[in-house]
């Protein structure tokens, strides 16, 4: 059954391949490209902005009426008037905005209570497939390994580490019985030795790379690293998508891409 899809922040950089991806699935039905009442494209047809025909919606200020599943890969400020919005109107949430404070995320899942929410730091399949080597990985080598995570992105990033990381550095501490407040450290300076424990977690910005990270498990003997690379920002938006298709259909509460792929163990 097609799902009606609207897309925030539809004329940045993700939101246009999500308009581009929403158009080019068979099962999904673009309702809704929302951009800022300031906008100068108000009133432009979506499909003909991002390269395809006409699709008949225009970029707009938010109309949610009609719409199933908001994709949301905007900004942290508009965060509290889509909750509102998405909480009032019953509109599942895929939630793809980056660098939530801890009080924006509480926000999100007391929403979560009300609506079905997905909110992921990466919707790449690959990334998620990732998570589970890593979880694999750390169990197997437990304390024995070093670990440090190196992460590069464009140099237009707000945020850094980026959301991704961090869900990597979780995997990896959750599967060693760690948590990041005590073992995570962002970048080195000074003259302070390696502790046991630590994850590492560097950030590299420039240019237009799209997104790349690296896991590295460094132990006396061997190294083992485990990398994922994004060619195209078109995997996010797909797996957001995605995302969006699978959780209209499902109960209040808050998901990530390991529940949309179906990665997680079955009595978890």
């Amino acid at each position: 059954m097609t799902k009606n899809i609207a897309i925030m922040g539809a004329s940045g950089r993700m939101g246009r391949m999500l308009v581009q991806s929403t158009l080019d699935n068979p099962t999904a039905n673009l309702v809704g490209a929302f951009v800022r009442p300031i906008s100068g494209l108000i009133g432009v047809d979506a499909g003909e902005f991002v390269g395809v025909d006409k699709c008949g919606v225009t970029f707009s200020t938010p109309d949610f009426s009609g719409v199933d599943v908001l994709i949301d890969f905007s900004l942290p400020d508009a965060l509290d008037d889509v909750l509102k919005a998405c909480v009032a109107n019953k509109i599942a949430l895929v939630m793809g905005v980056t660098g939530l404070d801890e009080t924006q995320q509480s926000k999100l899942h007391d929403a979560s209570k009300h609506i079905p929410i997905v909110y992921a730091g990466n919707y790449a399949t690959g990334v998620n497939l990732s998570l589970n080597l890593l979880a694999t990985t750390a169990k197997v080598l437990g304390a024995d390994a070093d670990v440090e995570i190196i992460e590069r992105h464009h140099k237009h990033k707000l945020d850094a580490p980026s959301g991704t990381a961090l869900m990597m550095a979780n995997a990896v501490a959750d599967a060693r019985g760690q948590t990041l407040k005590t073992s995570a450290i962002y970048g080195r300076q000074g003259q302070a030795k390696r502790t046991d424990g630590e994850i590492g977690i560097h950030a590299v910005r420039g240019g237009e790379i799209v997104g790349e990270h690296t896991v590295e498990f460094i132990t006396n003997g061997e190294i083992i690293q485990i990398t994922h690379k994004a060619q195209s920002r078109m995997i996010f938006a797909d797996g957001a998508v995605r995302a969006g298709l699978w959780l209209h259909d499902q109960p209040t509460g808050m998901y990530d891409m390991q529940d949309v792929l179906g990665l997680k163990p079955k009595n978890k």
